[in-house]
Parts: structure tokens; sequence; C-alpha cells
């Protein structure tokens, strides 16, 4: 069921062209979505501006609910990129598998560990930025990796990998069996002529369904993760000083 994705090299560097395609791809159509929802606002809003304003609200409550208000008002806009890149990408492999010459040209970018593992490692430096920011080099050093217990620095520093790792590979696993099964039950359905049609376009039709509702799950966890992941960095100092306040 693998097929090899086309590689260009430029540079020295290796490219792979699938991923950088559909990579765009979702970024454009998040683009699309926001900008389509978001012409000609209005005071009482309808239709697609219902739609935005939902999603923005939701991804509120997600960081809302991992952080303080003060601090979840910062992070909204972050929330809702990703809660929107991680669901177009997780739906774009679904409704099409093209393949050219035996080389894979669509799928979900979230069906590929380079991507995610990309993705995962972004989130992360983006927390240790954020930290930073708001703590100040030394600070947030000794918040995040010295205090309490100074000698547990050796197991939060690969507690920081292991975070990349669990959040791309969970989000990664979760895609591509999908789509793996989805393209078994569609060569299922080739397979023996009409009765196999008929036995495969229903199971691949609840597929489909049960997909999307793993895909959208993964989004709102990745999200999740990403707005826990920056309370426990941007939210360390207050939860101090909070501390030393009620002693």
């Amino acid at each position: 069921m693998d097929h090899e994705n086309p590689i260009v090299t430029l540079f020295g560097l290796d490219f792979n062209v699938t991923n950088t395609i559909v990579t765009v791809s979702a970024c454009v159509i998040v683009f699309l979505i926001a900008f389509i929802c978001t012409r000609n606002l209005q005071v009482k809003p309808t239709g697609k501006q219902n739609f935005i304003e939902w999603v923005v609200d939701f991804t509120g409550s997600i960081a809302s609910s991992a952080m303080s208000k003060k601090q979840s008002e910062k992070f909204r806009l972050l929330g809702f990129t990703i809660l929107t890149f991680v669901f177009v990408s997780n739906m774009m492999g679904l409704p099409l598998m093209l393949i050219i010459d035996d080389y894979q040209m669509w799928k979900s970018p979230t069906a590929d560990p380079v991507i995610t593992l990309t993705l995962a490692a972004m989130v992360i430096v983006m927390t240790h930025y954020f930290g930073v920011q708001e703590q100040g080099v030394k600070n947030y050093f000794m918040n995040s990796f010295v205090r309490p217990v100074p000698f547990l620095f050796p197991i939060k520093i690969f507690e920081e990998f292991t975070n990349t790792l669990t959040l791309a590979l969970r989000l990664y696993g979760n895609i591509y069996a999908g789509e793996i099964l989805l393209g078994l039950i569609a060569s299922l359905a080739q397979s023996k002529g009409i009765f196999t049609w008929i036995v495969g376009i229903p199971l691949e039709m609840a597929w489909q369904g049960f997909s999307i509702f793993i895909g959208s799950i993964q989004a709102f966890v990745f999200t999740t993760l990403t707005m826990v992941y920056l309370s426990h960095k941007v939210e360390h100092e207050e939860s101090t000083e909070h501390t030393k306040e009620a002693s």
C-alpha cells in the first residue's frame, strides 16, 4: 500500500515534492477559510462569520482551560491557527488519494512523520520562546529546569524530547493508520467485481466518517496539549508568586 514520494534535490538538499505540495495546500486552505469568513464583518454575525467566531471562541475555551484568562487572550490566535491547520491537514487525504507513476502526489500532510515531528518541534520551541519572553532567560531556566528539585534537571531536559515525540507520533499514527485502512478498503472493493463493490462502498463511507471524527479529535488533542505546554512555561512564575503570597 505504500508508494514512494518524488524527491527533488536543490542546492544539495533533498525536498519531498508531495510533502511540499500538501503542506502549502493546507496553508492556502486555512488562509482562504480565514479570509472568506472574515470579509464584510458585521456587528450581528451571520453565516460564515458565525462559523469563524465559533471556532475562535472554541479555541479560546481550550486556551482558558489550560491557563489564566489573561494568558489565554494572548494565545487564542495561536490556538486558532494550530487547530485549523491540523484539522485541514488531517482531512486532506480522506476524499482523494492521487497516485501518478507509482508516486503518491496527494495525501494528508499529517500522515507523514517528518511533518508531524516538525510541527511538534515548532510547538515546543515556541513554548520556550514565550516562556523566556514572559520570565526572562534566567528566571525561565530556573523555574522550568532547576526549581524546586535541582537533581531532576536531566529528567526535565529528557521530558522536552519525549513531549516532542509523543505530540508528533500520536497525530501521525492516527492519521496514517486511517489512510492505510481507506486504501485497503478501496483495494478490496476493486478486487472481485460487483460483489466487493457492494460491500466495499458502504464500508469505505463508514470509515470515512470515522476518520473525520478521529481527525477532528486529534486536532483538538494537539491544540489542547500545545496550550498545556504553553501554560507550564508562561505561568510558572505567576504560580510561584501566588505560592509565596499564600505562605
